[in-house]
């Protein structure tokens, strides 16, 4: 009864209504039906009829005796009828009933179904999907309402959070722009003290890691909203473009893997992996990308022959700015690098997850649809 569907168990319900008061009122009919022929059933004989006839007052008694019998069978004949052709007059009321019920049960909860398609295209991304029942002021219209109204505060909240996003890439990278190009025209004049070289190359490697910061940001955030672009892009030819030619000891087995989103977030999250599997690696050690098709998508997994890495630790890489310290390299990330990766995932109907990798390293897959 819990696993039906909620129109099925109001159907039954009504049924089960129909059937109890069938039921009752056909029990009560017979109850009255039978009291009323017990009224009129009298065992006594009529006074004319008690007079001293000899044997003809024995033959009228005999006569009287059939009667009262032949009385007797059409009583139970008639009951006997009334719950006979009852029964079937409830059980057809009753099949009428469940079909009513079932049609009932549909136009009730019709503004239900309203609701959960529109929940349903705004799970997928469209926040300006708005429900607008009609119809009598009730409870589901009360619901509905609220229902709207919650979307409004939310696609006002998102529009904010993307306008806010527009206006913190140009006016964080802005500054740092200039920054940078003021360090190089001072470090490019001829014969700078080694004074100013050293502080030169310091303050540029400081402000490239606070633009990789800002450019993780912006992506986090871009990746935690409703993907606009739904391209068709391969995987393999986004790994491939990746690797490229370079000499990053990565071992690539790139398959066909076709996935349906945003083609740079589809990059970002390949160039993370890839970038943390180099970073934070053993020296001497290897990288391995692939790509492939599966059942239900397209997969995608980097993994490398890092420093062993407690299976509990695994969990916290996937929260931002959350880095183990013991890893080489990580004074050079930003702690981004995985959230970003789960994130897009996300927005895309897929899952990252992660798990050590025997001998040491990490393995990381990611799976679209």
């Amino acid at each position: 009864m819990k696993h039906l569907h909620i129109r099925a168990r109001l159907t039954l319900l009504y049924g089960a209504l129909f059937l109890i008061g069938g039921a009752l009122l056909l029990g009560v009919t017979y109850f009255l039906v039978r009291q009323n022929i017990h009224q009129r059933t009298t065992t006594d004989l009529p006074p004319d009829l008690k007079l001293d006839l000899g044997s003809q007052q024995i033959q009228l008694l005999q006569f009287v005796q059939q009667l009262q019998q032949r009385q007797e069978r059409i009583e139970q004949d008639t009951l006997h009828s009334l719950l006979t052709q009852g029964a079937i007059a409830l059980v057809a009321v009753t099949v009428i009933g469940v079909g009513f019920g079932w049609l009932m049960a549909e136009r009730a909860l019709r503004p239900v179904g309203q609701i959960t398609e529109a929940a349903r295209r705004v799970a997928g991304g469209n926040l300006h999907e708005r429900i607008a029942l009609s119809g009598p002021r009730d409870e589901i219209k009360e619901l509905a309402d609220t229902f709207d109204s919650m979307l409004e505060r939310l696609d006002q909240a998102f529009d904010g959070q993307r306008r806010f996003a527009a206006n913190a890439s140009h006016e964080l990278r802005t500054p740092l722009t200039i920054n940078r190009t003021l360090i190089e025209v001072a470090l490019g004049r001829p014969d700078p003290p080694p004074e100013m070289v050293q502080l030169g190359e310091t303050l540029l490697a400081v402000n490239a890691r606070h633009e990789r910061l800002i450019d993780g940001l912006l992506t986090l955030v871009a990746s935690e909203q409703a993907l606009t672009v739904h391209d068709r892009v391969d995987l393999a030819e986004v790994a491939r473009h990746v690797v490229g030619d370079d000499d990053k000891r990565v071992e690539a087995d790139l398959r066909a893997a076709p996935v349906v989103g945003d083609p740079v977030l589809l990059e970002r999250v390949v160039q993370n992996l890839v970038d943390n599997a180099v970073a934070y690696n053993v020296p001497d050690g290897r990288v391995w990308v692939s790509t492939e098709r599966t059942e239900r998508g397209a997969r995608l997994v980097v993994s490398n022959t890092g420093p062993v890495i407690p299976a509990y630790e695994i969990p916290g890489l996937f929260e931002p700015f959350r880095r183990l310290r013991s890893r080489t390299g990580s004074a050079r990330g930003t702690g981004l690098g995985l959230s970003i990766v789960r994130s897009v995932a996300a927005a895309h109907g897929g899952t990252a997850d992660a798990e050590p990798r025997d001998g040491g390293g990490l393995r990381v897959t990611v799976t679209f649809p």
